[in-house]
């Protein structure tokens, strides 16, 4: 989400713009600031910075703000201002309709007298109407603008505009699925990703890439979403966000795709990368991995289910798992039912179906380490299994776990028993040498992309002597540049 300040000598003053809070239109002219500052310069941080300042005074808007707020901008007679201020007459009706009130009008606003605008503060002039027509739950009104911002955005090509078009296409996409049309714009998406591709836009590439996987997966198209992630080369990632989204998108991928192992490390990863902030998207990844895990054969560790602000909406998932630890078909399947609308909104219903044998698998195990011969029919009975033929089934079940590896024991079919055999020194195998490489191995990729990741001042490679003085301003120049990094890191996720 970018926005934008006013234009470069745009004189505007106060005591004309009493039809709304003076506070938040020199907020406002703030962000149209650093967005001039950021093309004179081509400074792509100064167009970040404009976004966390309008993201500061988001909740706070007014139609008469944002009105105001155009006429003073855009230049009078402008395309865009004459297509921008019916957008907001939608919501001017609707707030007259339901009685609410509005500051009076105590002057009308100047209107600009600049005869030519940026094209950045034009397209910051869109993505500010189309976000706060999304804001007032105006959906239909909010895809007409975020169209015609798109519709703006062909026909330019800036290297300053790659900010605020990526927050546009973001924006863009996000109205028509709250609408629940995202396939009328697939097409379109697709036709954009290869402009950016071929003008070497790479947060273009990024963004859009992730709104086309969101596509496909919305409507369940893993082969399609597949395909297009395979075909398409990705560079180095400019933005923490849309990496971590790729990472989402990607493991849900290889849930669907039954590589597990591919799947849990991408999701642990978007977990860990993505900010504190973002609580919702770091609680369907956890929700996505916990399965992952229990399809592994893995338990996940309670303090997974008990992470602050998240507990009640896994509580579900702790529920399935407590399940799947004890072995237990016949809890495994109440609670799957109690949770189903649950299951079926994160569309992980068939997930949890899948999980129905490792439930079964881990009771088998628990039964061949609690009894040293058992007969089929107690199996049976205690798997709660309920086929028309238990113990058949059950024969089957033991015999397919001892041919996996699942359970040390044999079967006498005649008898119909099953005889388990004595636990063996687990030390004595290479279970620990391959946990301990794996657990290496982790902390050596997360070191490397530790380093890869270090950011460093413009002049870092210059290896002078400074005094005293210059060392503090230096310093202080990175506590500044640090702290700015972060706050982009946590920025609207």
């Amino acid at each position: 989400m970018t926005v934008v300040p006013p234009i470069m000598g745009l004189d505007v003053e106060m005591s004309s713009l009493d039809s709304a809070p003076p506070s938040l239109l020199s907020q406002l002219r703030g962000v149209i600031s650093s967005i001039e500052k950021g093309v004179a310069s081509k400074e792509m941080r100064l167009m970040a910075r404009a976004n966390r300042q309008m993201l500061a005074v988001r909740r706070q808007l007014k139609p008469s703000t944002v009105n105001a707020f155009l006429k003073n901008t855009l230049p009078a007679g402008s395309d865009a201002l004459a297509r921008l201020l019916p957008f907001l007459a939608a919501v001017e009706k609707s707030e007259k309709d339901m009685d609410v009130d509005t500051p009076p009008a105590t002057g009308q606003s100047p209107v600009s007298q600049k005869q030519s605008v940026l094209p950045e503060v034009e397209v910051f002039c869109y993505l500010l109407v189309t976000i706060f027509l999304i804001d007032q739950k105006q959906l239909e009104v909010a895809k007409a603008c975020s169209s015609a911002a798109v519709k703006r955005l062909q026909q330019l090509n800036r290297r300053t505009l790659d900010v605020l078009a990526a927050r546009v296409y973001y924006y863009y996409s996000y109205s028509y699925e709250l609408t629940d049309s995202l396939a009328d714009i697939r097409g379109i998406l697709l036709a954009l990703h290869q402009t950016a591709t071929l003008r070497h836009d790479e947060l273009g590439q990024e963004t859009l890439l992730n709104l086309l996987l969101r596509n496909y997966l919305h409507y369940n198209l893993y082969d399609h979403a597949e395909k297009l992630r395979s075909k398409t080369q990705r560079s180095e990632s400019h933005s923490n966000q849309q990496l971590c989204r790729y990472l989402y998108y990607l493991g849900k991928i290889r849930t669907i795709q039954l590589e597990y192992t591919d799947a849990k490390e991408c999701l642990l990863q978007a977990a860990r990368k993505a900010p504190a902030s973002a609580r919702g998207f770091r609680i369907q990844c956890t929700k996505w991995a916990v399965i992952v895990r229990l399809l592994l054969g893995e338990i996940p560790e309670r303090t997974t289910f008990m992470q602050p602000g998240m507990r009640k909406a896994l509580r579900p998932y702790f529920e399935l798992t407590n399940a799947v630890r004890i072995g237990d078909l016949e809890l495994f399947r109440s609670v799957a039912d109690k949770h189903s609308s649950v299951f079926t909104s994160d569309k992980s219903h068939n997930l949890i179906v899948r999980l129905r044998h490792n439930v079964i698998r881990t009771g088998l195990r628990n039964i061949s380490i609690a009894y040293s011969r058992i007969s089929l029919a107690d199996v049976a009975t205690k798997l709660h299994l309920d086929s028309p033929t238990p113990v058949e089934d059950a024969e089957s079940i033991v015999t397919k776990a001892i041919r996996d590896g699942g359970i040390d024991a044999s079967v006498d079919h005649a008898k119909g028993w099953m005889q388990s055999k004595e636990t063996g020194d687990i030390y004595s195998t290479q279970e620990p040498q391959h946990a301990f490489h794996s657990r290496i191995a982790f902390c050596l990729n997360t070191h490397n992309e530790a380093v890869k990741a270090l950011r460093f001042p413009p002049d870092a490679h210059k290896k002078e002597l400074e005094s005293a003085e210059k060392r503090r301003e230096r310093q202080q120049q990175e506590q500044e540049l640090a702290k700015h990094i972060a706050e982009e890191d946590d920025d609207d996720f």
